[in-house]
Parts: structure tokens; sequence; C-alpha cells
């Protein structure tokens, strides 16, 4: 596996699938999260409308995800950024759930897909909140990203049901857990 280094770093290795696609983790402010959050408000457009994106992002500013407790993770191929993810605490009070992290943000590129980007992605945001020392992440997607709910399910994230979450980000929210140890 690329280990994503420290923040700004960039990966060495790059599989074949992926060619020169670069793993980074970077802070919350780093002008490459621009990427990022561009490319998400498209896909939330498109599958929630402008006044659901709109909602979706003021919910998590991207200062939700500074550190300490929190760091982005990127996926930048030829200087564009193609696919990505972030950390940040469970709970804003991190003493109510210390170990739990809550990743958000995940996302590539509709034209980036089916290339082994997500997993990668995925991996390196596991990596990143060991590195900041969660053990456990709980994440959060939508009925209208049923590829989604395919994807976690088979790289072995775990449905929970919502009547389980004490506080869900959306009424139709499909939570999923993952140990990370």
């Amino acid at each position: 596996m690329t280990h994503t280094g420290t923040e700004g770093t960039e990966g060495t290795e790059a599989d074949a699938r992926t060619g020169g696609v670069r793993m980074l983790r970077v802070h919350h402010d780093d002008p490459r999260v621009a990427g990022l959050l561009a490319g998400l408000r498209e896909e939330y457009t498109e599958r929630y409308g402008a006044e659901g994106a709109a909602n979706e992002m003021a919910r998590y500013p991207v200062t939700e995800f500074a550190a300490p407790h929190g760091r982005i993770v990127l996926a930048e191929e030829d200087g564009e950024v193609v696919a990505g993810g972030a950390v940040r605490p469970y709970k804003k009070d991190r003493a109510a759930m210390a170990g739990t992290a809550e990743f958000k943000r995940i996302w590539t590129s509709g034209r980036h897909r089916r290339r082994g980007l997500a997993r990668r992605v995925m991996a390196a945001l596991e990596e990143a909140a060991r590195d900041l020392g969660y053990t456990r992440v709980l994440l959060f997607t939508g009925p209208s990203q049923p590829e989604a709910v395919a994807f976690y399910e088979r790289i072995g994230y775990r449905p929970v049901d919502p009547a389980d979450i004490d506080d869900l980000p959306y009424p139709s929210a499909i939570p999923f857990a993952h140990d990370l140890v």
C-alpha cells in the first residue's frame, strides 16, 4: 500500500491502473482542497439538486477537517484532483467519542472511476485516521448513491441501524461503521 506520508507530501508508488496518481495528505487550508470541493459540489448538485448540494456543503465546512484532529486526503493526477475524502472527529466535542472518526467528502471524479481510486482513498483515510489516534470510523451516504452503499459493503464496512445513531446528519442517511484496529 502507498504510504501517504506527512502533511503535504506525496505517495511514491502508483499501480498500473492508477498510473501517475499521487496520494496526498493535506491540511484543510491547502489550495488543492478546492478541486475536491468543486468536484463534490458538482456531484451533489447532479444527485440532490443545487439546494441539496449547498445544504450539504454548508453542513460540514472545510474547517471541520482541520488539524489536529482532522485531515484531507487527495488523489492527484497531472496536477488535477481526481478523488479524495476527509477525516474529522465524529463528535465536535471529541471527548464524547474520542476514538471515533467520521469520513466525509469521499468522492471520485466521474472521468476517473473504475480505476481503484476509491479504494486508495479509503485506505489513505483509514491510515490518516489511525495516525490521528482513531480506532473506529463512521460514515454516512445517501439513498441517491447506491454505488457508494455497494462499495462500502464490498470493502468491509458494516451497515449500522439508523436507529442506533443518536444524531443522523439527515433523515435518510445510511450509516456504516468500520474498526481500524
